[in-house]
């Protein structure tokens, strides 16, 4: 599925209009997105956990000519699916 899918089965499940629905998917999107700027978790109950994890800088090696390079630190998002979600998937 993709965002505008995604934008169509919101309008159809809650009555709203597409353009209606989109303006939710986007206020739904910048705000896990600001939270997680800021380094805060956001938890749906049922749904799952967004969170930030960071990685520490490691040395790494060009595939091309294999030389060693440094592969700076760095902070990525994560998700991790609650049981609700989990039990309606199997």
């Amino acid at each position: 599925m993709n965002k505008s899918e995604l934008i169509s089965a919101i309008a159809a499940s809650a009555g709203l209009t597409n353009a209606d629905a989109k303006r939710a998917l986007d206020g739904i999107t910048g705000a896990v997105s600001g939270s997680l700027k800021k380094g805060d978790n956001v938890a749906l109950i049922g749904f799952g956990t967004f969170s930030v994890n960071s990685k520490p800088a490691r040395t790494g090696r060009n595939p091309q000519t294999g030389k060693e390079i440094k592969i700076a630190a760095k902070k990525v998002p994560t998700f991790k699916a609650g049981a609700g979600l989990k039990g309606s998937v199997n």
